[in-house]
């Protein structure tokens, strides 16, 4: 239960900072991220990459077709994402970049799967006791 509400919670983080990129009032240690090239890559990839390990860790429930399974929260990231960064085209101070939804799609994936690898250890482990 811990998990799902500290994912909540992050969640509510990544949108109040996408809000606040809209408007141009990025503050803190978020904005320094722009300070250093590539600097808002990174970031991308951890924000949306932690999101992804919260979510599907807290939200595991699969979306199956054939063999692939897939996190139902990870698959609306990955929507998620893609429209906001196609959103940015309407926003004067913002700019869409499909470096930046790369890095975002590429931490989604990478956190899906280390939570899908945790949860399975931790399932694991549970059985063994």
């Amino acid at each position: 239960m811990k998990i799902r509400i500290l994912a909540v919670l992050f969640l509510v983080f990544v949108l109040s900072v996408i809000v606040a990129a809209d408007m141009g009032v990025l503050a803190g240690p978020i904005r320094a991220l722009y300070d250093f090239p590539n600097g808002d890559k990174l970031g991308h990839f951890c924000i949306y990459g932690l999101l992804a390990f919260l979510l599907a860790g807290a939200f595991p429930r699969p979306w199956q077709w054939g063999r692939l399974s897939v996190p139902i929260v990870t698959l609306a990231l990955l929507i998620f994402s893609a429209s906001e960064e196609y959103s940015q085209r309407f926003f004067p101070v913002r700019t869409a970049d499909i470096w930046d939804l790369l890095c975002s799609w590429s931490g989604i994936l990478l956190g899906t799967w280390l939570a899908l690898r945790w949860k399975n250890i931790k399932i694991h482990d549970a059985a063994q006791d």
